[in-house]
């Protein structure tokens, strides 16, 4: 059964709502922080993944933040915002920010649902997949760049070139 077909009468669904319901048919775990939060994880290839989706009534935004945890060493940190920074030139959507005091590589991205607009099943769960998605693809640049001690533009470029994963 398609994502919308569960939703077809549900046109009021609350954003964060709607997002448990896609843990669920995804069978992710998850915990409901709030009314206007919830928290999953997520597995990929590399790593699992935390994914926390939060609803602003304030400015009719559901953020989403998938997170990982990245230790690099210090002498590194440079190199890494390099990298981040040519990362985030290739990323349509969203972008990537590392949190140095939390010890995080974080990927953030806002969906404006500004005018009373409804966020349907299928882009939320698109969302949730790009979000992994993005992640997955510049995870190899990003231990290359911090841990095989290689530029920025030869991690991302490697990581992107070169087939990475499982046979």
């Amino acid at each position: 059964m398609a994502l919308s077909e569960q939703f077809l009468e549900a046109d009021d669904l609350h954003p964060i709502d709607l997002v448990e319901h896609i843990a669920e048919h995804h069978e992710w775990e998850f915990d409901r922080i709030s009314d206007e939060q919830i928290a999953m994880a997520v597995v990929g290839q590399w790593r699992t993944y935390s994914i926390t989706l939060a609803w602003s009534a304030y400015d009719e935004t559901l953020r989403l933040i998938c997170t990982f945890e990245m230790e690099p060493p210090e002498d590194r940190l440079p190199a890494l915002y390099e990298g981040l920074n040519t990362i985030n030139d290739r990323c349509w959507a969203g972008a990537f920010t590392y949190w140095n005091e939390q010890k995080l590589m974080v990927y953030r991205y806002g969906l404006v649902l500004a005018g009373d607009q409804i966020a349907g099943p299928e882009q939320v769960d698109t969302m949730i997949n790009i979000a992994v998605m993005t992640a997955e693809r510049f995870y190899p640049a990003l231990q290359l760049i911090t841990w095989a001690e290689r530029s920025p533009a030869e991690a991302v470029e490697v990581a992107i070139a070169e087939a990475y994963g499982r046979a």
